[in-house]
């Protein structure tokens, strides 16, 4: 199941345990149990903590693999083969149950053995999405500190009449004692201060009681890590508050024009972008939504979500964009029922069913591409009358026999039967004809919309698009405001001109700091 060059990795990163480890295996007559099996087999050749167990419970999931520790009485469940982006969930948890020390911040492990209620989570997954493991990782890091905890991964692509019954159409899907608990990425952060609501208002108490910054830097995304690096390195206390580290770019699959790098994958940038970032004295808040920007006697307040209220001397607003909405009737009631935006998370549900792909520009077309490669049959529908993706794309989605491809198409209902999508409605543009098609998901890639909703309530000029404007050093129209990335009206959204613009925002930053220090002393020598 293993090769020889990944087992050699693990037998070194297994000599650390020191606690056994029992992998309780369910299985059927399946091919998927033969390689669960195999699994099970290889990792405890190597290392003696390991013992291959067949469960004793009749009720599990076939296939299946427990990670127990019979010390700390912990489960940690995989049912399904955990490969792909969840084998690192499976090493993790084997790690973390073994006795290795997990990485978590000190206070969220204090937090997570204080609970006190039973929580069975459960996480459907598939094994294609990038988002997924964070979640099963998040919630394994709680199963394997609190026994109290257990959480289950479960490949939807694999336990399909699950994935049916309960009408889960989006991935991770997060239920808790039997009922939905979310939806779409989570953090550790994020989860317990649902499950443990006192964790949120002393979190919010803590960042209020943090020092003023030089620079506080809002986003995490390409341009956000690109200025809090620029701003550490010229000694200025930095701050980052994001809602999630990388952004966007963690939900990207293959990255092929980011010069230097011939070939990465979103996850793994992102993390190499968070490591630079530690390599630097930068207070990083991770899980935090900025909510509010107010000028105080020449200095900024941003207020977050959840209460807490930053201050600094200077800011460089990098809060980036998401995926644009249809904004047509039964978009937002079937969203994460058959409504995607993230074709590798959420492709695999829709194996062998009709989908639709909206929106013909590079996104849209690599979209179709991929899905045609699982789904039954794949129609493209583009609101011009031609496709704004590049020709070599446009070329090879047209000799894919599953896709059709339909132009002046403009979509005006998305169609379900009060549980899942059943199909849309489109007007052709040409003929003004209203058509339908029958279909079991709508995959949206339209483009992106700033996220600056929470901007709009201060003085800071946006354009009609919502974007931040910005001159040539990132300058807003508030002094000590820059702006960097895809929230703001740099005409290109490449990951490489949003780290180039985080760049120049710092260095903005930094010029105006100086500046105003000097004014300051001036003002004191004169008085």
């Amino acid at each position: 199941m293993l090769d020889n060059n990944i087992k050699n990795q693990l037998k070194s990163h297994f000599e650390s345990l020191t606690q056994t480890v029992e992998l309780l295996i369910a299985l059927d007559d399946s091919k998927k149990s033969t390689e669960v099996e195999s699994l099970a087999n290889d990792l405890a050749s190597l290392s003696d903590k390991f013992t291959v167990v067949n469960n004793p419970d009749t009720s599990a999931r076939r296939p299946s693999m427990v990670v127990h520790s019979p010390v700390k009485n912990t489960h940690i469940t995989f049912a399904g083969v955990p490969m792909g982006h969840e084998f690192t969930s499976l090493v993790l948890a084997l790690l973390h149950t073994g006795g290795h020390a997990s990485k978590a911040k000190s206070e969220d492990i204090e937090q997570i053995q204080s609970l006190d209620q039973e929580l069975n989570f459960e996480i459907y997954i598939s094994l294609s999405c990038q988002t997924c493991p964070q979640v099963v990782q998040a919630l394994n890091t709680m199963a394997a500190t609190n026994s109290k905890i257990k959480a289950t991964m479960i490949d939807g692509a694999l336990f399909q009449e699950e994935v049916e019954e309960r009408n889960i159409l989006a991935v991770p899907a997060v239920y808790l004692n039997g009922e939905p608990f979310s939806q779409g990425a989570l953090s550790l952060t994020d989860i317990l201060n649902k499950v443990d609501s006192k964790g949120a208002a002393r979190q919010a108490a803590a960042l209020s009681e943090k020092d003023e910054f030089d620079v506080l830097v809002v986003g995490g995304g390409p341009a956000g890590a690109s200025a809090a690096i620029y701003s550490a390195r010229k000694g200025l206390n930095t701050g980052v508050v994001a809602e999630r580290f990388g952004g966007q770019v963690a939900d990207t699959l293959a990255i092929e024009n980011f010069i230097s790098v011939k070939a990465t994958e979103g996850p793994k940038l992102v993390a190499q972008l968070e490591e630079h970032v530690k390599e630097y004295d930068v207070d990083v808040m991770h899980n935090q939504r900025a909510a509010g920007l107010e000028r105080v006697n020449n200095k900024y307040e941003i207020t977050l979500e959840n209460g807490a209220t930053l201050k600094a001397k200077s800011l460089v607003l990098a809060t980036g964009a998401r995926w644009r909405e249809m904004n047509v009737p039964g978009e937002q009631e079937y969203r994460g029922h058959g409504v995607a935006y993230c074709p590798h998370c959420d492709g695999p549900l829709f194996k062998g069913k009709p989908v639709a792909v909206i929106g013909g520009g590079n996104s849209g077309i690599e979209a179709a591409i991929d899905l045609a490669n699982i789904v039954e049959h794949v129609t493209v529908l583009e609101f011009a009358d031609t496709l704004r993706a590049d020709e070599v794309l446009i070329r090879k989605a047209k000799s894919l026999n599953n896709i059709t491809i339909i132009k002046n198409a403009q979509t005006t209902e998305v169609l379900g039967d009060g549980k899942k999508v059943t199909g849309l409605t489109y007007t052709d543009r040409v003929s003004g004809d209203s058509k339908a098609l029958t279909l079991a998901g709508i995959f949206v890639q339209i483009g992106l919309i700033p996220n600056t909703e929470w901007l709009k309530i201060s003085d800071l000029a946006l354009s009609k698009f919502g974007e931040i404007l910005i001159d040539a050093k990132g300058a807003t129209s508030l002094p000590g405001v820059y702006g960097a990335g895809d929230a703001t009206n740099t005409p290109f959204k490449q990951i490489i001109i949003a780290m180039g613009s985080g760049a120049t925002a710092s260095l903005g930053a930094f010029d105006y700091l100086i500046r105003n220090s000097e004014e300051s002393e001036q003002d004191k020598t004169a008085a």
